[in-house]
């Protein structure tokens, strides 16, 4: 197991050790975990089915005190457009969403350092994996979302026992009254946005499609994107198996987002390296309508790393690539399904090819947003 791991500030370069629980540096910057030391095959716990099967890489001091059985999800072979495509099944979570894979490191993380009552801002997926394992680890949890969000993600965080708060007006307006709870300091901001251990645990993805595809990279990954956790989890996973010497090169990653939502896109078109102001508009793929990302350079400098891109799909294309993913045994979330509709113009544009390996994420179950569908 790791020893005391230590944040560090990109904005100040302050260094704090992960000892109590802090969500932000003083200087108002987010933070950012410092570097491990990675994973090697003999560290592999051959007989956990689940990501704790990689837990000797992970920045927790203690043995994980709340799991369920997240992680270690199917990569299923289908044809894609004509190509043979692997589909990451994070659908198949506990939760039904790939969150379940942060929230596991993080909650953990958090009670080893002591926290409390926690709270979130989220809209649906984060809401109900935290809301579920703060149930598991009996932590009274407080979710705001979006008065929009859907109603199968609301009831699934109200089953789980937390406080649901909806918000009326923006993604961003849901944040801000979630930041302004936090100054009150009875609850702690449990943000999968905000807190460093939540990209330790999407780090986890990298691992596992590292060893299903018998300890190789895959050429291609391609993600439905928001904040970019799971952007950042790959770089980071990927990043230290390189340097462990396991792989020899790093994954083209192409984070994919709705147009009419799609910060990163915009800041890639105009080469920026952090993100840009642009003019979002609704979008059936509410999963990743992200306005303001927190860790927006650090996502960019990723996928320009990796040689990859991002790919902004038109509202018209997703609803044709759900249903499709549907008719190969694929049900998933419109979130979801915008990596299929990014697939697609990959595959048509050359930019992948047949030949080589493409995993694509498939982030949430379709029982999740059945009224969004209907």
């Amino acid at each position: 197991m790791a020893g005391v791991a230590h944040y560090h500030c990109p904005s100040c370069g302050a260094t704090i050790a992960a000892e109590r629980p802090v969500w932000r540096c003083a200087c108002g910057s987010h933070l950012n975990l410092s570097a491990e030391t990675g994973l090697a095959r003999g560290d592999i716990i051959a007989g956990e089915a689940s990501l704790w099967r990689y837990r000797a890489a992970l920045a927790l001091r203690d043995r994980p005190r709340v799991s369920l059985g997240e992680g270690w999800t199917p990569l299923v072979a289908r044809d894609w457009a004509g190509a043979p495509v692997c589909f990451k099944l994070e659908s198949q979570m506990p939760t039904g969403s790939f969150k379940d894979r942060g929230t596991a490191v993080m909650l953990d993380h958090l009670l080893a350092v002591g926290v409390g009552p926690v709270h979130e801002d989220s809209s649906g997926n984060a809401g109900a994996s935290i809301a579920t394992y703060a149930a598991a680890a009996g932590l009274a949890c407080t979710i705001y979302v979006p008065a929009a969000a859907p109603r199968g993600k609301i009831a699934q965080i109200a089953a789980a026992g937390a406080s649901v708060r909806a918000i009326a007006g923006t993604r961003q307006d849901v944040t801000a009254a979630a930041l302004a709870a936090a100054s009150g300091g009875s609850s702690f901001y449990a943000s999968h946005n905000w807190q460093p251990f939540f990209i330790e645990g999407t780090k986890t993805l990298a691992y596992e499609l590292w060893e299903q595809l018998g300890f190789r990279a895959p050429d291609n990954i391609v993600v439905p994107t928001g904040y970019g956790s799971n952007i950042l989890g790959l770089d980071r996973g990927f990043d230290e198996l390189l340097r462990r010497g396991e792989i020899n090169r790093l994954p083209r990653l192409f984070a994919v987002q709705a147009a009419n939502c799609a910060a990163f896109a915009a800041a890639w078109a105009a080469g920026a390296d952090d993100c840009v102001p642009f003019a979002p508009a609704p979008t059936i793929a509410d999963g990743i309508a992200t306005i303001k990302p927190v860790r927006g350079r650090e996502v960019l400098a990723a996928l320009r790393r990796s040689g990859g891109a991002v790919i902004a799909v038109p509202e018209a294309d997703i609803a044709p690539a759900l249903l499709a993913l549907g008719r190969i045994g694929l049900f998933v979330e419109p979130t979801a399904a915008t990596a299929g509709a990014a697939l697609s113009r990959l595959f048509a544009d050359g930019v992948i090819r047949p030949a080589e390996t493409t995993v694509a994420v498939l982030t949430g179950h379709g029982l999740k947003a059945t009224d969004k569908m209907a």
